[in-house]
């Protein structure tokens, strides 16, 4: 018979959850760990990772991915490709999923990270990680001395395009206004730097190339003309949705949908923990998704101690 009742349930397999699994199979808390989709998170977009401690040269992010998955393997890990669609809270916490099961546990941790809003268009699904990106911060170096474009108008755009002057020969900020909606500070800070060209009331229309990205054809949203423009990279920052809409109204988020929780990844109803990307935090790296993991982990332990000992 198959079991539903668990100490613990983790609800998304990216670096953040994956982790969270580790910190709990280690503590020998009975954990089941639910994901819609295979296990890694969205940082398998990206080629390869360069910033993650232990790596001297970049290493390719299904190869870091994959041992952190073999490593909670090796410890027992219970993983179930099910997708959460609703979660109730009686005596336990009631885990409803798109197979059709219901799971129960006491304790739940929440990973299911965010995603990055997309333009939609040609080439754009097609060359990510292959010269599309949605993190700067992640892959600028792999484009030193190159050019590329940076699609959005906002702080983020903003950010990411002043940061990857620092390695790249040339930042074209694309943005279909003729405005930028950044804070006043950003706007002066890239106005007036010498490598980024703003490009106004354009859209980028079709992304090509043929292994990696070669450039990107734009369209001014006035005058209907394109052109295109020659680039290795395109970074495109449009916004972010969270994972977190079969949550809503059950417990806290943000503004824009994350999940707010306290310093011990705490979250407004008691039991429940969040962490990595659908929280709401400062960074959306991959090292800081393994840390939170941790530190859910290490906290619904205590929860579980303290639950149990009543």
């Amino acid at each position: 018979m198959e079991k539903k009742t668990y100490q613990l349930i983790i609800i998304g397999a990216g670096p953040a959850g994956l982790s969270a699994a580790i910190y709990a199979q280690r503590a020998q808390i009975d954990t089941l760990v639910l994901e819609k989709l295979a296990p890694g998170g969205q940082i398998l977009t990206s080629d390869k990772i360069e910033n993650y401690p232990g790596f001297p040269k970049p290493i390719p992010t299904q190869q870091l991915m994959s041992r952190i998955i073999q490593q909670a393997k090796n410890l027992g890990m219970q993983l179930r490709n099910e997708g959460v669609e609703k979660i109730e809270e009686k005596d336990e916490k009631i885990v409803y999923t798109d197979s059709g099961n219901t799971y129960k546990s006491s304790a739940l941790i929440i990973a299911t990270g965010a995603n990055p809003l997309t333009l939609g268009i040609p080439g754009e699904k097609e060359f990510t990680g292959k010269g599309v990106s949605y993190c700067a911060t992640c892959d600028a170096p792999f484009f030193r001395d190159q050019k590329v474009v940076v699609v959005g108008g906002g702080n983020t755009a903003a950010e990411e395009a002043i940061y990857l002057t620092k390695f790249a020969e040339k930042v074209y900020l694309v943005h279909r206004r003729d405005k930028l909606r950044a804070d006043k500070i950003l706007q002066k800070r890239l106005l007036n730097n010498k490598k980024i060209e703003v490009i106004w009331d354009t859209v980028p229309e079709r992304i090509y190339g043929n292994n990696q990205v070669k450039g990107v054809i734009l369209k001014n949203v006035k005058s209907n003309e394109t052109k295109e423009k020659e680039c290795a990279g395109v970074f495109i920052f449009v916004g972010v949705k969270p994972n977190t809409d079969f949550v809503k109204g059950w417990i806290d988020v943000d503004e824009k949908g994350f999940i707010l929780t306290n310093e011990k990844m705490e979250t407004s109803r008691e039991g429940v923990f969040a962490c990595g990307d659908v929280r709401s935090n400062l960074m959306k790296q991959v090292v800081v998704a393994c840390s939170e993991g941790a530190q859910a982990a290490f906290m619904a332990g205590k929860y579980l101690e303290w639950k149990e000992g009543q």
